[in-house]
């Protein structure tokens, strides 16, 4: 393994811009999407406020803007090392997979309001048929959903042993 001493710290920061604003294109807010492509980038998976601030070039009011938008969405919680007054912003465990799941659970609601709006608008009119199709997307989002996450579970369970061992 690569040790945190050899690493090319501009490749990392690179890395962290990089992935921060792919991440902030696909709808995560910016300031937040940098702080976790940073935590991921750290091998305990931790980053007390000051490291996150002196590693992005950024100040401690956005630091805590954008952790507290990370831990409202259970991606990063935050702790205290004992003996410390300082909080340390880590990494949830299986993270992507618990985001996945909250979206699986959000489907379903999805799906009963989009049923509200075919009858209010008539699944014959034609934006009752717009929203009936975009029902039925969602539906069938949520019924593969179920199955991939499990089949996740299954590779993570091989993919860990593999690595781990």
């Amino acid at each position: 393994m690569t040790s945190t001493t050899d690493r090319d710290t501009q490749a990392v920061s690179q890395f962290v811009e990089r992935f921060g604003g792919i991440l902030a294109d696909t709808g995560v807010p910016r300031m937040p999407a940098r702080i976790l492509a940073a935590l991921l980038t750290t091998d305990s998976g931790r980053l007390t406020a000051a490291e996150i601030a002196d590693l992005l070039q950024i100040s401690p009011a956005a630091v805590s803007g954008a952790v507290r938008y990370l831990t409202t969405v259970q991606i990063v919680s935050r702790e205290r090392e004992p003996g410390s007054r300082r909080d340390v912003y880590r990494m949830r465990d299986n993270v992507w997979y618990e985001a996945t799941f909250r979206k699986d659970q959000m489907l379903g609601m999805i799906d009963e309001v989009l049923a509200e709006g075919v009858e209010a608008l008539g699944a014959d009119s034609d934006a009752g048929a717009r929203l009936d199709e975009t029902r039925e997307f969602f539906r069938f989002v949520h019924s593969e959903l179920g199955s991939m996450l499990d089949r996740w579970r299954a590779h993570r369970e091989k993919w860990l042993e593999e690595h781990q061992g």
